[in-house]
């Protein structure tokens, strides 16, 4: 409250001067009361690498926003759903299926506000090792088949959902079931020979590729599924609305022309970032209850 209408207060008689603060709370758009915007997201990698993908984001987010910004790291995806339905952070990077459980936990109240252009024509990719004999998915019938985290879109959800189209139960089909937590962990699942395939996010593989991470003549994709939505930037709904719209035109305004934005989204994997909405995801809720991942 200005001292001009803290002085225009004192003039006026006790019943004007309640209605008069009452008008102006009534009108004042509401104060974010954090000095620190906070970001975290779904551990799809080991802590190391996602601190060093996010590290110039971070900066960037800092110079855009004029506050500071912190990434803090959490151990699993149901933590990442949990930290933004409880306003624990501000910004959360969400895979498909963890933004609709997001959703759906926080009673709509979730918004995605940017995804990477690559995210409209995503897909998942099934590997083994290359003396394995598995050709296609009936192949891995009586097989060790690994996930990624059980919250992941393209690490397990899309994978299943193809698996099930295709007449394949894994948990009736397969000779064990895992779960890695993280789509590096699944490489390596199926590199060391602990399981026998594995299914994982197609960009993640492509960069153990050309990171010569991974050997293709020893390792590689049998199968590729055909496209769907995956992941985006999402904040809570009580987020006020003008800093939601500053960090949404931070996300899209970056641009490969530029050095800082040509780090920040070749780590993220990405080419730009654009516009989404939540009705993009519904077909990754409709198939997470088809699959029983969702009740």
């Amino acid at each position: 409250m200005t001292a001009m209408f803290s002085a225009l207060l004192r003039r006026l008689p006790g019943t004007l001067a309640v209605l008069a603060v009452l008008t102006l709370l009534a009108v004042a758009p509401p104060v974010w009361a954090q000095q620190v915007f906070r970001v975290t997201t779904i551990p799809e990698e080991a802590a190391t690498e996602q601190l060093r993908k996010f590290g110039p984001l971070v900066k960037y987010l800092e110079r855009q926003l004029g506050m500071k910004v912190e990434f803090t790291p959490v151990n699993d995806y149901p933590a990442a759903v949990e930290a933004l339905v409880n306003q624990q952070v501000e910004l959360v990077w969400f895979g498909g299926f963890t933004h609709v459980q997001a959703q759906l936990r926080s009673g709509g109240k979730i918004i995605p506000i940017a995804q990477r252009e690559e995210d409209a024509q995503f897909r998942s990719v099934f590997i083994t090792q290359t003396d394995s004999g598995i050709k296609q998915l009936s192949d891995l019938k009586g097989k060790t088949v690994s996930f990624g985290s059980q919250s992941s879109t393209s690490g397990h959800l899309m994978p299943r959902s193809f698996l099930l189209a295709a007449g394949i139960e894994p948990e009736r089909d397969f000779k064990r079931v895992a779960y890695s937590g993280a789509h590096d962990a699944t490489i390596a699942s199926v590199v060391s020979g602990k399981v026998d395939a594995a299914a994982l996010d197609s960009t993640v593989w492509r960069k153990f590729v050309d990171e010569k991470k991974v050997d293709t003549r020893e390792v590689d994709v049998f199968y590729t599924t055909p496209p769907f939505y995956n992941y985006n930037w999402s904040v809570h709904a009580d987020l006020p609305a003008a800093l939601r719209e500053r960090v949404a035109k931070a996300l899209l305004d970056l641009s490969m022309d530029t050095p800082e934005g040509k780090e920040i989204l070749t780590l993220n994997r990405a080419t730009r970032y654009i516009p989404t909405q939540a009705e993009n995801y519904q077909s990754l809720e409709a198939a997470g209850r088809s699959a029983g991942l969702i009740k």
